[in-house]
């Protein structure tokens, strides 16, 4: 009987996130829901010399805001708890004990020193300088030295590292859900430490374990990790674990724009956008990192754009809901080479999802922000205001800073205009036009476009001579929505006051 899909993603809390660990997530994520599974976030924190404050929040804060929040975690609780493995430290040991019984594992009393001897020699001889087979023989081991010095040093609480036995020569051989079948000779790896002096386990062993303890039924991770599947098959053989082990499935890397190289936070600041999903503040240094959140971006946006680097759906459709991508996700369609980072189709992609997102919606998010900036507006206002200019903009926030003169006067005028469009005989068809507007009773868009097509024509001029004088006179600004949109929405009092304040300062300063 087929087991239950359950994935994990496994980040180390070592700073932000970047961004192609974010398509991790969302890609086991997809996984486990296209199959009726369990997404799982594990804490992968054993190295405490590299953790950062705050940055296990940001990873949960950052799925949470992306909606592709895990069913197990140390969040959600779960019944294979605990979800970090500096809390699961008490298990690992039996492992490597349980690999030097079978023979599979030994003890090394190497130190730091005796090991830089023995890569210098090995290279010195133009021979790989890795702790093998080969070399270990050489070496103070348990497998070198006699029983009784074996057993002498363990007494005498002489340190030591637990290392995996490896066959000298042997074929290990795994297929994988990317890239097909994958064959390393063990004479190609060395004798990766399992459990280091302090007791701790290294990454190998403790994922391994972890994977076993809490039925990981596919392990979806970055390339990086490609090079020690190998040594995790074999870890799984020889712990009696082969047949539940998981299958494994590397993701390319996301690769520069230019696709030379994995991308980085630098080519971000260098490029001008984010490589992390939430702003993160350095605890150490306070550098502060832009993030797709705070940069407007939105979290359909942000995972549409992330689905496509590296997936290939069966057909041509580009934009699609999470559920859909649920629905059309599979492994088999996930490509083996690096994807290049577009922050140009980024942004498109945010364009797509802002034009059609609900306006209320669109509304309620910008209301903090007016709120920040001490502008008064009520809903109904604020929604046309959203209605009537999100055409124009990327993002949310730059709804705000084309639509100022919606909230408050505008206190300049777009001096290019003003030079080209406002004439010797400007300032008397703007007060004439004032005091048309005034005496209307009804100020809709079709009346004012009517009252004004009446006035141009009466003036003997053409509408498009005072069109943008008139604008520049309202909204300060060259260009923007459908005038006559605009006039009736800021209304009839507004219009005609600012249109008598613009005359006087554009005029004095022409």
């Amino acid at each position: 009987m087929d087991r239950k899909v359950r994935v994990r993603f496994a980040p180390s809390p070592t700073g932000p996130l970047h961004i192609g660990g974010v398509r991790t997530a969302l890609f086991n994520y997809l996984f486990a829901k296209k199959h009726g599974g369990d997404f799982i976030l594990r804490i992968e924190d054993t190295d405490q010399k590299r953790f950062v404050e705050g940055a296990e929040a940001y990873i949960n804060e950052s799925l949470e805001w992306l909606g592709i929040s895990p069913d197990e975690g140390v969040v959600q609780g779960g019944e294979y708890a605990p979800y970090r493995q500096s809390e699961r430290m008490s298990m690992y040991k039996q492992y490597a004990d349980q690999l030097i019984e079978a023979g599979h594992a030994y003890y090394a009393f190497d130190t730091s020193e005796e090991l830089d001897e023995m890569r210098k020699k090995l290279e010195a001889a133009r021979m790989s300088a890795k702790y093998d087979a080969t070399s270990r023989m050489n070496m103070k081991n348990s497998l070198s030295l006699s029983q009784d010095e074996v057993n002498k040093r363990l007494e005498n609480g002489d340190p030591y590292v637990i290392r995996i036995k490896l066959p000298r020569k042997e074929e290990v051989r795994f297929h994988d859900e990317v890239r097909g079948w994958v064959v390393v000779h063990t004479s190609q790896m060395d004798d990766k430490v399992l459990l280091k002096q302090d007791g701790l386990p290294t990454y190998h062993l403790a994922n391994v374990v972890d994977d076993h303890i809490m039925e990981i039924t596919h392990v979806i991770r970055g390339e990086e990790w490609l090079p020690s599947a190998p040594l995790h098959v074999l870890l799984y053989r020889y712990l009696g674990w082969e047949e539940t082990m998981p299958k494994f499935a590397h993701l390319s890397l996301l690769l520069k724009p230019d696709g030379k190289g994995k991308l980085s936070k630098r080519d971000g600041d260098r490029l001008g956008f984010p490589v992390f999903p939430l702003e993160w503040t350095d605890p150490k240094s306070n550098e502060i990192s832009s993030g797709y959140r705070e940069g407007g971006y939105l979290p359909d946006a942000v995972l549409n754009m992330l689905a496509l680097l590296g997936w290939h759906p069966s057909d041509n459709q580009e934009m699609f809901t999470l559920d859909e991508l649920v629905e059309a996700f599979s492994l088999e369609k996930v490509s083996k080479s690096g994807a290049k980072f577009d922050a140009d189709k980024a942004k498109w992609f945010n364009n797509r999802y802002l034009q059609s997102m609900d306006n209320q919606i669109l509304a309620d998010l910008l209301k903090p922000m007016i709120a920040e900036k001490g502008w008064e507006s009520d809903n109904d206002y604020l929604v046309d205001v959203v209605t009537m200019v999100k055409e124009k903009v990327n993002f949310a926030p730059e709804i705000l800073a084309v639509s100022e003169y919606f909230f408050v006067d505008p206190t300049s005028y777009d001096e290019k205009a003003v030079k080209k469009k406002w004439k010797g005989e400007t300032p008397q068809v703007i007060t004439d036009l004032a005091d048309v507007f005034s005496g209307m009773e009804d100020f809709s868009a079709d009346d004012i476009q009517a009252k004004f097509s009446a006035f141009a024509e009466d003036k003997g001029v053409s509408p498009g001579s005072i069109m943008q004088p008139l604008r520049l006179s309202v909204s300060g600004m060259a260009g923007g929505p459908p005038i006559f949109d605009m006039l009736a929405l800021l209304g009839k009092d507004v219009v005609v006051s600012r249109m008598q304040v613009a005359n006087d300062r554009i005029t004095s300063t022409v």
